[in-house]
């Protein structure tokens, strides 16, 4: 199964997505992230955050959906409301959830609060991941509908 964590920029959260949840994933499982609107490049302190946390971050880049390795399965956006920002949405025969989670790209205060939303959008991030991976996979893999529901319903939790 080729999850993706979608977003505008692709250079935080779907970034975030992708590495914690190729970390944790099994081998059949594969992460990728993209942005309709790709900024270039991957936000430092992502990059910071992934390397504290002992998260690989080999071959993290900020990419279009144009240029995926693999066509996904399920595409999980990642877009918040705040600031007026809009999902991007993905057309083709995938299954699709929403995992909103704010942007920590458009924290502002000192590093320590600025550390502490990159924070906060990776803990929400990683609980979901973790959530959607103890479920029974090979069960849900088989049944679209479960899986869907369970992704709508993880998509709703804070840690």
């Amino acid at each position: 199964m080729n999850v993706l964590f979608l977003c505008t920029g692709n250079s935080c959260r779907s970034i975030l997505g992708e590495a914690t949840f190729n970390h944790l994933a099994p081998a059949s499982w594969r992460g990728m992230s993209a942005g309709s609107k790709p900024t270039g490049q991957v936000h430092l302190r992502s990059l910071a955050l992934l390397n504290r946390e002992g998260i690989s971050t080999e071959g993290l880049h900020s990419k279009s959906w144009d240029n995926l390795p693999q066509t996904p399965d399920i595409v999980i956006t990642v877009c918040a409301g705040a600031a007026g920002e809009t999902c991007p949405a993905y057309l083709g025969p995938v299954l699709r959830t929403h995992w909103g989670v704010e942007d920590p790209a458009h924290a502002t205060g000192s590093d320590e609060e600025v550390d502490a939303a990159f924070m906060t959008a990776y803990r929400i991030l990683r609980h979901r991941i973790e959530t959607l991976l103890a479920l029974p996979l090979a069960e849900l893999e088989n049944d679209p509908a479960r899986l869907k529901a369970e992704l709508d319903r993880i998509g709703n939790l804070l840690p």
